[in-house]
């Protein structure tokens, strides 16, 4: 699949990214490119800036290499789903999860693991039907 320029001047869910150019770039900058994206390509959402903030930490993830993210993002490509849509897949589970965490979820599991059990549980077909 292509892979972004070296300069990073663009971001497109639907490239794998060059890991290394992201992760050099400054949270900001990594978010800013997000909400640009949608917003030249005219994708309505309520909060760009809140979609940016959930699609950046999903790439945060893949770039880093987080191995149950990864491992999730390459099952829900091979149920079907382009790379845009195993990134928003998995972005509704981490929104659901800090969700639960924000209204007080006093769980004694530690919040990662529920996330990462989650991320087991989704395939391409409930994200669909959600």
């Amino acid at each position: 699949m292509e892979e972004y320029d070296p300069e990073m001047e663009e971001y497109d869910p639907s490239l794998d990214l060059a890991a290394d150019e992201w992760l050099d770039l400054d949270e900001q900058e990594r978010m800013i490119l997000v909400e640009d994206y949608h917003r030249r390509h005219r994708i309505r959402m309520p909060s760009v800036e809140g979609h940016a903030v959930i699609h950046t930490i999903v790439e945060n993830q893949l770039a880093l290499e987080e191995p149950v993210v990864v491992a999730t993002f390459a099952r829900l490509r091979r149920e079907g789903l382009d790379r845009h849509e195993a990134v928003h897949a998995i972005g509704s589970v981490l929104a659901d999860r800090m969700q639960a965490l924000l209204v007080g979820d006093q769980s004694e599991r530690e919040p990662n693991e529920q996330y990462y059990e989650a991320l087991g549980k989704l395939s391409a077909a409930k994200w669909r039907a959600s």
